[in-house]
């Protein structure tokens, strides 16, 4: 056996795949951006319905929740094994059978006609959502292989990564409003006709691991794990953290999760190589955007309920008001991964945008019954725009670079696998937090009045804020000190290639 470094690990440039660059590379990236778009505001969009949706088909409160955990469960368990077959079986017929999943189970959860129907359209957005997103994301890395061209090009992925959310919140209310909540389903066979039709017309397909075998072990291991662990931390939204419904899933998903990386190590053809993992830069990425998939939740689900149940927002108006916020993120998307990474490194770039992104959240605990939007939202809202801006884009792009082209599909899903985590343990965690402290607050009160209730629901939003700008510090730190100093490089072990 003998190991070979490539050249791309001597120099500290990202290793290029074998083919030469698109001369349609930027029609590539407006395609795969739609795609994106589709999968990540589909995460968000379907919640401003929920109440149209619920009222329509008679389900209860305590069913309303799988709408969303149905998506979730299936996207996170899936989207190691999804990007694997991108790469065994091609970047390009991942894509476009992906979109054409994605938009048949759309089509179906737009028809429903009761409960378990949607819930099943939704679970099917999920699985083809989860073989769509690491192929998109890796047709990316391996689109773009000029340093100048890739950075503009993730710029552009992660501001739609990051904005996708606040895109979908606009979207469904709109949507919601001048149609009706299967509007917000219908949508997305719009944006699958495009994304399909440039993908057949400009893609073509590489199978850079078509040598390489599906690790089946593996991929139970790490699908039974994830969905443990996504459903655990669901659980804790409706049951109490001391539940076995909780506790004991989130328990089973760590041990599966350990026997998963120990297979790893062992297996002939891994579905999650270790040199995948390897690079410093790379890992810091991964948590990075895990921590950020966190923090985020904070911004849409608690500032959506601020503005429509305490200011009067319609839901469309609650879109609209997230627009700066995006703008601002777009903004320091483009700066930070095309100037300021390339200059002066991660290590002093990504801990930066965490820092502003914390300061953001902690000014928005400044919020009360009667504030402004103009002086009390808008402003922080622009910090944290500006802050993610500067962490979720150069993030995906390092967790991505220098990868061989026949691990970029696992890649690209290991870096979707983080940021739906994040979201899932956010989401319980914030949930929870804001929960005990609106009971607190009611404690020894008079909990019939409705400014006592209104006053409530606040310090359960600041709660949820100061907690998500505790995650943002948190990343500060942890960038901070696992970033190498500097113009990126790349570690050695991470890029050698193992030849019989």
């Amino acid at each position: 056996m003998s190991q070979t470094l490539s050249e791309g690990a001597r120099t500290g440039a990202p290793t290029a795949p074998s083919e030469a660059p698109s001369s349609k590379r930027w029609w590539i990236l407006a395609i795969i951006g739609i795609a994106q778009l589709m999968v990540v505001l589909d995460a968000t969009i379907v919640n401003i319905a929920l109440p149209s949706a619920q009222a329509d088909l008679g389900f209860t409160d305590g069913n309303r929740q799988w709408i969303v955990t149905a998506y979730s469960l299936a996207f996170a368990s899936l989207l190691l094994l999804g990007g694997r077959i991108a790469d065994l079986f091609g970047r390009r017929t991942a894509f476009l059978v992906g979109i054409v999943g994605f938009a048949g189970a759309s089509v179906l959860g737009g028809v429903s006609t009761g409960f378990g129907m949607l819930v099943t359209a939704r679970a099917l957005q999920g699985v083809f959502g989860a073989l769509l997103a690491p192929a998109a994301l890796s047709l990316l890395n391996t689109t773009f292989t000029d340093a100048k061209e890739r950075a503009k090009a993730f710029s552009v992925y992660g501001a739609i990564a990051g904005a996708g959310g606040a895109v979908g919140l606009l979207l469904g209310g709109v949507l919601t409003d001048t149609f009706d909540w299967r509007s917000t389903l219908y949508v997305n066979v719009v944006f699958a006709v495009v994304a399909f039709a440039g993908g057949w017309v400009l893609l073509s397909n590489h199978r850079d691991a078509a040598n390489s075998k599906l690790d089946v072990p593996g991929t139970v291991l790490v699908a039974t794990g994830l969905f443990s662990v996504v459903y655990g931390f669901s659980n804790a939204e409706t049951h109490d953290w001391s539940s076995p419904q909780t506790w004991g899933f989130l328990t089973v998903g760590a041990l599966l999760l350990a026997a998963f990386a120990w297979w790893q190590t062992r297996a002939k053809h891994p579905l999650l190589p270790m040199r995948v993992l390897l690079d410093r830069n790379r890992a810091a990425s991964f948590l990075a955007v895990l921590i950020t998939g966190a923090g985020m939740f904070g911004v849409f689900l608690f500032l959506t309920y601020y503005l429509q149940l305490n200011l009067g927002f319609s839901p469309t108006k609650t879109g609209i008001a997230f627009l700066p916020m995006m703008a601002a993120l777009m903004v320091m998307a483009q700066v930070a991964t095309t100037q300021l990474v390339p200059r002066i490194g991660p290590k002093a770039v990504i801990p930066a945008g965490f820092a502003v992104a914390a300061v953001g959240m902690a000014w928005l605990t400044g919020i009360g019954i009667g504030s402004s939007f103009s002086t009390a939202v808008l402003p922080p809202l622009l910090l944290i725009g500006a802050g993610l801006g500067m962490v979720m884009p150069p993030a995906m792009s390092l967790a991505t670079s220098g990868i061989a082209p026949e691990d970029a599909g696992v890649a690209s899903a290991t870096v979707n696998t983080m940021q739906q985590v994040g979201g899932s343990i956010g989401t319980a965690l914030l949930n929870t937090l804001a929960a005990s402290a609106a009971t607190s607050y009611l404690s020894g009160k008079d909990a019939t009045s409705k400014l006592v209730q209104a006053q409530a629901t606040i310090e359960s939003y600041t709660t949820a804020f100061w907690w998500s700008a505790g995650f943002f510090v948190a990343g500060a730190l942890i960038a901070l000190v696992l970033y190498r100093r500097g113009a990126q490089e790349q570690d050695a072990d991470a890029v050698k290639v193992v030849h019989m």
